[in-house]
């Protein structure tokens, strides 16, 4: 079950003029289930993307970061679920590639105007003869409302698509950002199982595109941890048609820059958020506020310390107030000049917050059922202040339930 997280409506994913979906049934793993999506952008869209820091990245990544970094433009996208193509070897950039050609006699497009993305299993072969006989439909099912349908395509162990749309005025136009992403296990920050793909609209340098997709994803997929595995296969992607007519973003000093990077950024997070909501297993959603460091990067650091750890997880889980596992993996954070004496963590809810630990121990006024009784939250607040600076970095995670084992013991089932 989801914390906090509902589908999203029809209704409520706005088409992006110059974007079209379509998504198909391809028996790629598993029948009866939508599991290839085709995305087609029209001539001139701009498109820029990050992926895994993973050595044994997938067939479709590299693939991928080949074709954007040839130039062409790219006209579309293919997604697949269920085979992941990753530790595939040659046969899988084989088949990655043989994808795309094959793609872009469907659409009359370059080979190298096409980037294929896939999530699922690793170690095993794309079914090719069923992957390419899906594609005709994929593109039969072509249209701009196409979001709702390829939401619920991507998904592997989702419980839940997830997608998101906003609209925002950027130099007197409004500009539309619709996106949608898939995960919920073998999630790390620098990318992780997740795909993650935002159109817009927005008429944005490539340059800067490419800066800005950087940027959302450092505050947004890249500062999420679900379970501390890097996977093979996360991407995420910016497209931007410029079909809403402003005049074009170039930097930051550009008319409209800056809310349209604020609603870049929002969308993205939203994005990121639900795939801890919705991680393997999840019946707590935790924000991770770490401040008062030297610099973002050791908050950074302490914040994934504590969502990484096991112990600290499942203390959550069980609302059990054992919180001196906070204290244990801020401690190994590798903060080597941490001053402990100083710093201060406090657990909060909606309901307020109770400090936990000050000058090096228990807070004298912390009381155990407080801090039970916050823990009986869905969603939690970590809050620690280093006590060393002014930096900041806000992080978020889910706990560890009986589910998570369950559903990776059978994922393959």
């Amino acid at each position: 079950m989801a914390v906090n997280l509902s589908p999203p409506s029809p209704q409520a994913l706005s088409p992006v003029p110059g974007v079209r979906l379509g998504s198909a049934e391809a028996a790629i793993r598993k029948l009866h289930r939508k599991d290839l999506t085709l995305i087609t952008l029209d001539a001139g869209t701009r498109v820029a993307g990050v992926f895994t820091q993973n050595r044994f990245c997938a067939a479709p990544v590299q693939v991928c970061r080949e074709h954007l970094a040839a130039g062409a433009g790219i006209r579309a996208l293919v997604i697949n679920t269920g085979i992941a193509n990753a530790g595939t070897g040659e046969q899988g950039l084989t088949d990655a590639r043989a994808t795309c050609a094959a793609v872009a006699r469907e659409l009359g497009v370059a080979a190298e105007a096409v980037l294929p993305f896939s999530t699922g299993v690793i170690l095993e072969l794309l079914p090719m003869e069923r992957l390419l006989a899906g594609l005709p439909a994929a593109r039969s099912a072509l249209r701009p409302e196409g979001w709702f349908d390829a939401a619920h395509a991507i998904m592997t162990t989702d419980t839940l698509p997830k997608a998101v749309s906003r609209q925002v005025d950027v130099a007197g136009r409004t500009v539309t950002l619709t996106g949608m992403s898939k995960g919920a296990g073998m999630i790390k920050p620098n990318m992780a199982t997740m795909l993650g793909f935002i159109a817009t609209d927005a008429r944005i340098a490539q340059p800067l595109l490419e800066a800005l997709v950087r940027e959302a994803a450092d505050l947004s997929f890249n500062s999420i941890t679900v379970d501390g595995d890097t996977s093979t296969n996360d991407s995420f992607v910016v497209m931007a048609t410029g079909q809403a007519g402003h005049v074009e973003i170039v930097d930051a000093s550009s008319e409209g820059y800056e809310s349209f990077r604020e609603a870049l950024v929002d969308v993205a997070i939203q994005l990121a958020q639900a795939i801890v909501r919705d991680g393997e297993g999840a019946t707590k959603f935790m924000t991770l506020d770490i401040q008062g460091g030297r610099d973002r990067a050791e908050c950074r650091a302490v914040g994934y310390a504590i969502g990484h750890s096991p112990l600290v997880k499942t203390a959550f889980f069980a609302s059990d107030p054992n919180l001196g596992r906070i204290l244990a993996a801020i401690g190994y954070a590798g903060i080597g000049d941490l001053d402990v004496t100083t710093l201060k963590v406090w657990l909060e809810d909606a309901s307020g917050a109770v400090l936990v630990a000050e000058a090096g121990g228990r807070a004298a006024s912390y009381r155990e059922e407080d801090g039970a009784r916050i823990m009986r939250s869905a969603e939690i607040t970590i809050r620690v202040d280093l006590a060393r600076g002014d930096a900041r970095a806000t992080l978020w995670t889910c706990d560890f339930s009986y589910d998570y084992v369950k559903i990776n013991a059978d994922y393959r089932s």
